[in-house]
């Protein structure tokens, strides 16, 4: 069953696109991570030994994403569930997962987890701000409901996105494409006004953890 497109009232008003937004974009990713990841670097190692003690396995997980121009690269995040977690098969996280470690829940809630992304901003994978990147498998899902998702692929995805602080995590392809639409908004009005107004609203869920 195909989704259908709707209007939705993001809030986030029109800007005409400046030939200098994009390279300004990434010259504002790499001033913003290099310092982010010098600050939140005794953040990580303490989380990495708290995963470790947790559960086995790897404290950092690695997982193939699709990327800008349907580039595959290698995203990373702070492992928030059980080693092989996945063994039979892709699924999307689901509250009270019980895939999910102890320390996991708490990592995820706050979006702890994706401060290693931090690095995949640093070498040009990813920006700051932008559509979240999805997993093959995921995306071609997506474009079965919404083949309009092909759109995300022009930009870099992003470390936090207007369709999640708007949607929030998605445990199923119907709210993904719920999702989608908000990123698309993004994408019709993407400039340095709606990169910062995604960056509070993200600011503000880090504050109140309103994670999964």
């Amino acid at each position: 069953m195909r989704v259908e497109c709707a209007q939705l009232a993001s809030g986030i008003s029109a800007s005409g696109k400046s030939l200098f937004y994009r390279p300004a974009k990434r010259i504002a990713d790499i001033v913003l991570a290099v310092p982010a990841i010098v600050m939140f670097f005794p953040v990580l190692i303490v989380m990495c030994v708290m995963i470790k003690c947790d559960s086995a396995g790897p404290a950092i997980f690695r997982q193939e994403r699709m990327g800008r121009g349907n580039r595959r690269f290698i995203m990373y995040k702070l492992r928030t569930m059980v080693n092989d977690a996945e063994q039979n098969g892709p699924l999307l996280a689901v509250a009270d997962d019980r895939r999910m470690t102890r320390i996991g829940r708490f990592l995820r809630r706050y979006h702890i987890d994706e401060l290693p992304q931090l690095w995949n901003v640093l070498k040009g994978d990813m920006s700051i701000v932008g559509p979240r990147p999805e997993r093959e498998h995921f995306a071609r899902l997506i474009s079965d409901y919404a083949p309009e998702y092909s759109r995300i692929s022009s930009v870099r995805p992003g470390l936090t996105s207007w369709g999640n602080v708007m949607h929030g995590y998605a445990s199923d392809i119907q709210g993904m494409v719920v999702r989608l639409r908000y990123d698309l908004d993004y994408l019709d009005n993407m400039s340095p006004y709606t990169d910062l107004k995604v960056i509070f609203y993200t600011i503000k869920i880090l504050i109140t953890g309103k994670g999964i």
